[in-house]
Parts: structure tokens; C-alpha cells; sequence
């Protein structure tokens, strides 16, 4: 069997909550023909019908909402090692206190029934520690954005697309701080509202919901924002064409905690589905 022939079947699994169906989006933009919550009898003959297919990549989900999870699962596993498949688990984890407030955010019943959110977590992460003992890749979603978990899938499972595709890193920053020193692009918003002079917004920072409303209330950040994304937008395909391996764009505030914070969040969510990202707050904690 030639190296065309031979089929990459990736099962992403673990944690409920933890972030499987980012995965899966992942995987679909490398290519993956993905599957969302796979009945485990199936795979096998899935994997079978995609040996005549051209595309050789598969990714499916497969977790605790299926019935008779893993009597299925393990001999799922054992048909496709009986049929010379190579398969790879991923699997997802994350911290007890993340799950329950990402479920609380989501408002998502959670699989494993009508118990408490922390029994319920107890309970699937004694149950899957079997199969967390058999995976190939383990990922701790815990501290990261969606982007970020792309990024790691990329580099574990795809690095050839990693190496194409520019590292870019947007930094939050305080110009009372001083300048990023590694700076490529600079965007000053010290021109927009300022949350820090607003009492009960003071304390908190761009990723306290109530500052974001605040920021976002104003014509003129909606405005500005556009145009910077519209301008990296147009900009970052002939960086990377012109060969440049990194990128670093900066976006300062007075502080670096309120506004500039908001700003480089938004705009990490847009670039990151396309580009290789990650962002970082620099003085969000400075006084």
C-alpha cells in the first residue's frame, strides 16, 4: 500500500466541555473530512468507504453522548487494528473550574444527566480514564482561546501547514510601559473612551464583559476597528508572500488593560481562523 493509500483517521475525544468541537473546526480548515459525534459501531465501515475516497484524512468525534459507549468504542477500535487501519486519539482536558463555567456560560445539559456540574464531571473523567490511558495526544484546553487550540493541532498534526503559514503574535500594551520592543505594526486607541475613568470599571479589564460593553458602546471603536482589520486583512497575505516568518502587531492603550485589551482580543478571534496566532496582554496586571 503506497503512502496515497494509507488513511489517517484521528478520533477526538475526552472531557465534555472541553472543547472537542473547536477541534473538529480545526481539522476541517487541514483538510479533514470531520464527523461530529460518531457512533462508534460506524466507524469501522466509515473508515472502510474512505479507503476508495481521495480524500485520506478523517477526524470524527466520539465521546460520552453516545449509548453504550464503550463496549462500542473498544471493539470499534479492535476491527479497525484487524484491518490494518492506524488510527491516533486526541484527547481534550481541561480544569474542573473551566468545565462548569463554560458549561454555565453555554447553559448545556451536560451528558452524563441530571446530577450536579461537578459530580457530572467527576463521574465521565473517572469513566474515560481507560481510554485517556490509550490516547496518543493529550491537549489541556484549560488557558486556551480557540485559535490557541488550533494552532497546537496544527503543529501536532499538520506541521508542513504550520511552516507555510507566518507566526503572527498580537500583543496588548500600555504606552505609559513603553513600546513593544519587537513592534512590526503599532495601533494607538488611547483616542477611545476609557473605561479606566468609569468607577466600577476601573478595577476590571478588557476581558471583563462589562468593559467590553463599554468599549464597544462607542461609534468610533466600531468605526476604527474595521478599518484595522480591513488593513491586516488586506496586508498579512503579502507579508506572507513576501516570505516574512513573523509578524508582530501591537495595539497600545494608556494602560494596556482596558481598551487595547479588547481591541487585540477581537481581533484575534477574526485572524486566527485563518492564520497561525496567538495574542498576549502585556501590563493587563501592571498598576
Amino acid at each position: 500500500m503506497s503512502e496515497d493509500d494509507v488513511i489517517r483517521l484521528v478520533l477526538i475525544t475526552g472531557l465534555s466541555g472541553a472543547g472537542k468541537s473547536h477541534a473538529l473546526n480545526s481539522f476541517e480548515d487541514l483538510g479533514y473530512y470531520c464527523v461530529d459525534n460518531m457512533p462508534p459501531t460506524l466507524i469501522p465501515k466509515f473508515a472502510e468507504l474512505f479507503s476508495q475516497s481521495e480524500n485520506k484524512k478523517i477526524a470524527l468525534v466520539c465521546d460520552m453522548r453516545g449509548a453504550a459507549f464503550f463496549e462500542d468504542l473498544f471493539e470499534a477500535l479492535k476491527d479497525l487494528e484487524n484491518c490494518g487501519v492506524d488510527y491516533e486519539i486526541l484527547f481534550l482536558v481541561a480544569d474542573e473550574d473551566v468545565l462548569i463555567r463554560r458549561f454555565k456560560e453555554t447553559r448545556r445539559r451536560h451528558p452524563m444527566g441530571s446530577i450536579s456540574l461537578t459530580e457530572a464531571i467527576q463521574k465521565e473523567r473517572e469513566a474515560l480514564s481507560e481510554l485517556r490511558g490509550r490516547a496518543n495526544q493529550e491537549i489541556d484546553t484549560s488557558r486556551m482561546k480557540p485559535w490557541e487550540l488550533k494552532a497546537k493541532i496544527v503543529e501536532i498534526y499538520e506541521p508542513e501547514q504550520r511552516d507555510k503559514n507566518m507566526q503572527i503574535r498580537i500583543i496588548s500594551f500600555g504606552f505609559k510601559y513603553g513600546l513593544p520592543p519587537d513592534a512590526d505594526l503599532v495601533f494607538d486607541v488611547r483616542f477611545l473612551p476609557n473605561p479606566h475613568y468609569v468607577d466600577n470599571l476601573q478595577p476590571l479589564t478588557g476581558e471583563d464583559e462589562k468593559v467590553r460593553e463599554y468599549v464597544w458602546r462607542w461609534p468610533e471603536t466600531i468605526k476604527y476597528y474595521e478599518m484595522v482589520k480591513e488593513l491586516l486583512q488586506f496586508s498579512i497575505p503579502f507579508y506572507v508572500k513576501e516570505g516574512k516568518t513573523s509578524l508582530v502587531i501591537t495595539i497600545g492603550c494608556t494602560g494596556g488593560k482596558h481598551r487595547s485589551v479588547v481591541l487585540a482580543e477581537e481581533l484575534g478571534q477574526v485572524l486566527g481562523a485563518k492564520f497561525n496566532l496567538v495574542v498576549d496582554h502585556r501590563d493587563i496586571h501592571k498598576k
